[in-house]
Formats: C-alpha cells, structure tokens, sequence
C-alpha cells in the first residue's frame, strides 16, 4: 500500500466510522428556524430536509407534489389544511389530541389518507439515520427520538419578540411559512403557524411539541442571532455524532 500524500492523507479508523451528524430542529414561528437549519447543515456538510421531504413522500404516495405539501406542516398550504380542518369542528379546540381532519376514513372513522402521509413522511426522515441530515420540523425529535446519535433541537422565544425577528427576516427576504410577497408577518399568522403546528404534533403522535423532554437543547431563537445559534448546534451536533460525553 502506498504511503499517504500530503494532499490525500489516510483516513484512521475512528474516522471512517463516526456517523455523519442528524439534528433534527423544532422551530416556533419568528425563531429563526428557515434560517439557522440550511446554515446548520451546511456546516455540517449533510443535506437539509425542508422541501425535500413533501417531493420525495409525493414520489413515493404517486400523488402531486400540491397535495403532499396540502398535508405538510411546513408549507403554507398544509398549515392552512390544519387550520381549516379544525375551524369545521367548532366544538373541537385547535391543537387538542382530538384535533380532527377532513380525509378518508375505515369503518370506526379512524383517519387512513392522512396517516399514510405521515407514514412516509417518517420513512423519508428515517433516511437521514443513515446518511445524516438536518431535519425541520416535523415532529423529527420525535420521529428520531431512539437514535443513538442525534441532537434535537427546539427554537423558541417570547411570541412577541419572535414577531419581530419574523418581521427583521422578511424585510431581507427570509420567510417562514409564507411570501415575502403577502406583506410582512402578524401576529395572527405568528398564531396560526404555532396552532398548526403544535397540532400535527399532537394528532399524530399525542403529545406536545414543546416539551422540553423531546430535546437536547432549547434555545432562545428570538433573543439569539441565527449565527449564534447555528454555533451553537453544530458543536454539539460533532459532540453527538463522536460520541462524546460531558
């Protein structure tokens, strides 16, 4: 075997079998989650898994991509779906377990449409325990709780100051969860968002996205820069995927 050049040095064996990093991140609405997850995964050098994730369920269900991203809690269609669904059962509080959706049911009314798009949802999160990625949003903490290696991460912050980071953001073009060009964010949709997505998590999986329980670290993503924060992860995503301990 030739010896290695300075250029192609050989790789030890602790090298080859550290894990790629997975973080999976939680991000309220205005705590800087469409921000601080592409700047983590590019650091880490793993794919980001935001709008990848409704193409590749659409791929596998056979449907269009517009009715995935109908059942998807980061895109605005989906979280106008889940807003919807419970505005027709009034006497049913957004965001309670028993939060219902209009979709195809079996004899005891069990929900199956929607379920399936979860269930593959979970199948394309799954993926990245294998090559490594960041995860946005849905409920992967939870979908990749049992992983070894993974960091999980929920951002959060004060509503009103995440409102105005979410109105900072957009003003240089950064959205979450809707257009730069529908005008700048409101405290309703800062509402709307955090419903929605408090209730995907606890339809489907009974229980409440913010329980600090489901992750590593909390942080203030209203109070904190998105660089700070991005450092902040991406230490301990290493720590995690080298199996580092305190």
């Amino acid at each position: 075997m030739s010896p290695p050049t300075p250029d192609r040095p050989r790789r030890t064996p602790e090298a080859r079998s550290t894990p790629r990093p997975v973080v999976t991140i939680s991000a309220t609405y205005g705590a800087g989650g469409a921000v601080v997850g592409p700047a983590v995964a590019a650091a880490l050098e793993v794919a980001f898994l935001d709008r990848a994730v409704p193409s590749a369920v659409a791929g596998r269900i056979g449907c269009s991509l517009d009715e995935a991203l109908q059942h998807d809690d980061r895109s605005p269609s989906g979280l106008e779906r889940l807003l919807a669904g419970a505005a027709r059962l009034p006497t049913v509080t957004l965001g309670s377990v028993d939060t219902a959706f209009i979709g195809t049911v079996n004899e005891e009314g069990r929900l199956l449409y929607d379920h399936e798009f979860v269930e593959h949802t979970e199948q394309v999160i799954g993926g990245v325990a294998h090559t490594g990625g960041v995860v946005l949003g849905r409920a992967g903490a939870i979908v990749l709780a049992d992983h070894p290696t993974a960091l999980h991460v929920r951002l959060d912050g004060d509503p009103e100051a995440r409102l105005r980071r979410a109105r900072e953001l957009w003003e240089s073009g950064v959205t979450d969860g809707r257009g730069v060009a529908e005008g700048p964010p409101t405290a309703r949709v800062r509402d709307d968002n955090d419903r929605a997505r408090a209730a995907y998590v606890r339809r489907f999986y009974r229980t409440d996205a913010a329980r600090p329980g489901h992750y590593h670290m909390v942080l203030d993503g209203a109070v904190l820069s998105p660089r700070a924060c991005t450092d902040v992860i991406v230490r301990a995503a290493r720590d995690r995927a080298a199996g580092k301990t305190p």
